[in-house]
């Protein structure tokens, strides 16, 4: 239709306000709008170009019904440059201008600009999101691969080469797409539940010749934008579908338009998929008006990441490394920790992973735990330093207020067992042995470490280091030869040392220092570790690595409690270095983390895994065979670091590669990465994608064969891994235990 006048015609630069004498504006929330006259017989739209031919309705003039003005607004925020103009109609004869069957007014009057979705049900979603208020009821809190519990909106696009019709579903009602597009639009309802669904994917999914979009809003509230901004949305859809640029034009236009609400909108591409099509497409993302943001960018600029949101008791204080920590300690730490016992809650002031030994440790001892930047400065928490709080990690952010004495004390009672533990130890095998001779069920006798890398090295012997056990049979002996069992009995039953944690540190770091330097052994120990050096070729250091009888359980991690130590060339007969790791077991927090779960001390037992040390490795990296963001869809989530810089100990300000190889709906694995690591260029990968197809495909196997060897049928049951590229490029897995979420 023919608008009954161009009353005005505005063109400038996107990226500044136009020196025009105009009503166009930047508004507060930064996109550009205008105030007009109102006139009672007209109504007004406002149309944007890049290129002065082809003009995209954006939108329509909105005010007080009896105000003298009216006022149109952009709903995208700025970009490179374009132009806008306005256009008068008559409300007797309203304009379609975008051309979708439907009048402006009509639009207009449904409440969905630009959308001509016919009204349905209130309870089952919306055609438009006009507020928070609204957002938050569609939305239901879920996991994203880089973040946790963030609110999200579905969203269905129903005849998107035709009259693209836009609805936004609630997403406690209507879970899936297909459940939403059949019970509410009716679409395949003609035919049964499983037909229907295949034919709906068809028509949705990984085709650019579809009816239909499907994809998610998704609201980042602890996202930091460069110039202080809080919070931004991302519209993103299934990470292997490989949805074309029109598409995603189609759909970034109708959400911005149908959610004016937001300030920020941007398009996430999550998946390697995804972001080919990005790069393919380059220069058509330039020019259009769609703003993209990089994964990199959407995760790492955030002051707050909910590690483990639980909640608990205690004193909050700030580590320095000079005060003893406890039990019944809050700790804000300003790097990662790599000598952490058991707390009450844990802060830092640095990013995590969640496979750091840090969150490891939270997981397991239902620990709240927190990236709060500037913690220590922080308004809402310095002045609690020193004091008793409570302390409450949600996904929207942290709560932290006074506590009583009362209260903490009824919060330890509630939490810790009531009964002590006796972890068993098998003491009949008597000899170093093979890790090729030790079987799965020797684990009561070597360890679960020692007894697990034996069974990884018979199903891939050339990814997994050849070595040795040494029993648990020969610390024991150790220990009786010297009297340190009864000196150890006594230590704990001292009133200090049960008293005073400060006490507590010194009197273990003595008691470690009298094994390692105030000791002897048997003569036949003494023969059985000459023979077990010797075994080892003169150019071939050793590594020998703890592996008790308290740890790498389906109950118990243990993760970073004990030390594992490399017995260098200079360092004499292996026995110093053997020495070392047995004290390890009386580390103070060993020692905290067992006495909080009432675990016997003196049944503790301690074995050692031995195999070559590994120099020069190219990378280290964790890895757990399961989809952390999402059980349902098989998965393995990934942190690997160039180098030896520890990915579950990191240096400070180390940040590793992240990421999450998933099979959604197709049959080969998406790649979504979630970080990249800040120890190597920019834009380059740690793991070439064979590298990360090889460790999947292993670790596949290795999750199926210990899914058999630990009892108890558990559907989440999944195996934690550390693995290596050695200097020569070649994949070794050096340790699994069982994921204990």
């Amino acid at each position: 239709m023919t608008p009954a006048r161009i009353t005005l015609f505005i063109c400038g630069l996107l990226v500044s306000t136009p020196a025009l004498s105009s009503p166009l504006e930047m508004a507060d929330d930064g996109k550009f709008r205008m105030t007009i006259p109102a006139r009672s017989s007209e109504y007004a739209v406002l149309y944007r170009s890049n290129d002065l031919v082809t003009w995209c309705p954006v939108g329509m003039e909105q005010g007080e019904a009896f105000s003298p003005w009216r006022t149109l607004e952009d709903s995208i925020l700025p970009k490179t440059k374009g132009f806008y103009k306005v256009e008068h109609y008559p409300i007797s004869a309203p304009n379609d201008s975008d051309g979708d069957g439907y009048n402006d007014l009509q639009e207009q009057f449904a409440g969905a600009w630009l959308n001509p979705a016919a009204s349905f049900a209130f309870e089952s979603g919306a055609s438009a999101i006009l507020n928070l208020a609204t957002y938050d009821r569609l939305s239901k809190r879920d996991n994203f691969p880089g973040a946790t519990n963030v609110k999200e909106v579905k969203f269905l696009i129903t005849d998107v080469t035709g009259n693209p019709k836009l609805h936004f579903m609630n997403v406690d009602k209507h879970q899936f797409h297909y459940d939403f597009a059949r019970s509410v639009l009716g679409m395949h309802a003609e035919n049964n539940y499983l037909v229907g669904l295949r034919d709906f994917n068809n028509e949705t999914y990984f085709t650019n010749a579809r009816r239909n979009m499907a994809g998610s809003l998704v609201s980042h509230e602890n996202y930091i934008g460069p110039n202080g901004e809080r919070g931004i949305y991302t519209m993103e859809f299934w990470p292997t579908d490989p949805v074309s640029f029109e598409h995603i034009q189609t759909a970034y236009e109708m959400v911005a338009a149908n959610a004016p609400f937001i300030d920020r909108l941007v398009y996430h591409a999550p998946s390697e998929t995804q972001r080919q099509v990005v790069i393919d497409h380059q220069q058509d993302f330039d020019q259009s008006f769609i703003h993209l943001i990089e994964t990199e960018d959407l995760f790492s600029n955030v002051e707050y990441s909910p590690m483990n949101q639980e909640e608990s008791f205690g004193r909050l204080v700030l580590a320095d490394g000079a005060s003893t920590i406890s039990a019944r300690d809050i700790v804000i730490f300003k790097n990662l920790p790599n000598d952490l016992t058991y707390v009450s809650g844990i802060i830092t002031e640095v990013p995590q992973t969640p496979l750091s030994h840090v969150n490891l440790k939270a997981r397991q001892n239902n620990t709240p735990n927190a990236f709060i930047a500037n913690a220590g400065t922080h308004p809402d928490i310095a002045a609690f330093i020193g004091e008793n709080i409570f302390y409450a990690v949600r996904p929207e952010g942290f709560e932290i207020r006074l506590a009583t004495q009362q209260e903490v004390d009824d919060y330890f009672e509630g939490i810790r067992p009531t009964e002590t533990s006796f972890p068993e130890s098998d003491l009949t095998i008597q000899e170093v042995l093979p890790l090729s001779e030790i079987p799965f069920s020797n684990t009561t006798a070597f360890g679960g470490k020692t007894t697990n890398v034996a069974e990884l090295g018979r199903m891939f012997p050339s990814n997994v280091p050849s070595g040795f056990g040494v029993p648990f049979y020969f610390y024991d002996e150790f220990m009786k030869h010297n009297g340190f069992h009864a000196e150890a009995a006594a230590m704990m039953a001292d009133e200090d040392f049960k008293s005073d944690p400060e006490i507590r540190r010194e009197r273990l770091k003595d008691f470690r220092s009298r094994i390692k330097k105030n000791s002897s052994m048997p003569g036949w120990m003494l023969d059985a570790f000459t023979t077990l050096q010797a075994s080892f070729p003169s150019q071939v250091t050793p590594r020998l690595r703890s592996s008790a009888n308290a740890e790498d359980s389906t109950e118990f991690n243990g993760a970073g409690l004990y030390d594992s130590y490399t017995h260098k060339e200079d360092e004499g007969h292996i026995t110093k270095s053997v020495e070392q790791v047995w004290a390890s077991l009386w580390n103070y927090r060993a020692w905290e983390e067992r006495e909080f779960y009432r675990i016997d001390h003196l049944a503790a037992k301690m074995g050692i895994l031995v195999h070559p040390n590994f120099k020069n490795e190219q990378a280290n990296g964790v890895a757990v065979a399961r989809n952390i963001f999402d059980p349902n869809w098989e998965g393995y989530y990934i942190n690997v670091q160039a180098g030896e810089d520890l990915v579950t100990n990191p240096d400070a300000e180390s940040i590793p590669e992240e990421m999450l190889v998933a099979s959604l709906a197709t049959s080969e694995y998406e790649i979504q990465y979630i970080r990249s690591s800040n120890q190597v260029p920019a834009g380059e990968r740690i793991l070439t994608r064979e590298q990360v197809l090889d460790l999947v495909s292993k670790m596949r196997t290795l999750n199926t064969r210990f899914d058999l060897l630990y009892p108890g049928f558990d559907p989440d049951f999944a195996m934690e891994i550390e693995f290596k590229i050695t200097e020569s490029g070649k994949l070794v897995i050096k340790q699994a235990r069982p994921w204990v979420d």
